[in-house]
């Protein structure tokens, strides 16, 4: 996964780095070559906040519960009752498969969209995650939310 989201930095800083060259190219003072400074200083700071993210990011499958916590900046915790889990997809995306990787999504009663999302999984882990949190959501039926 690591090398998923460094390559996910690799393109904002090419695209910065690139505005900044094309602007700086029609200025007077003319330094198209400062878009490669400003591609290079956002790549190594998205890159080490790539890894910094990968570093702090964790999940379990609980007795109740599932338990996330991620955070570079702001630490996150997670808890996902089994009885609000609606349902649970797992998903590949073009670089994630590339990778040979998947994420698991899991919906919740009362959101809008996925309120959790546990990427990097292999896709048998995935599918494997998926259909033990479908388990524990239907045994979790009837009984209170927290």
């Amino acid at each position: 996964m690591q090398q998923v989201w460094l390559l996910q930095a690799v393109v904002p800083s090419l695209v910065l780095g690139g505005l900044v060259a094309v602007a700086l190219a029609f200025l007077p003072v003319g330094a198209p070559w400062m878009g490669v400074v400003v591609a290079a200083a956002v790549f190594v700071v998205s890159a080490v906040f790539a890894v910094l993210r990968y570093r702090s990011w964790s999940y379990e499958v609980r007795e109740d519960s599932l338990y996330l916590e991620r955070g570079v900046v702001t630490n996150v915790r997670t808890v996902v009752p089994y009885v609000r889990i609606q349902h649970v997809d797992a998903s590949r995306g073009p670089i994630e498969r590339a990778f040979g990787l998947a994420t698991t999504v899991v919906y919740t009663a009362g959101s809008r969209g996925a309120d959790v999302s546990i990427p990097g999984l292999s896709p048998e882990r995935a599918d494997d995650l998926q259909a033990r949190l479908k388990q524990l959501a239907i045994a979790a039926e009837g009984e209170d939310a927290v």
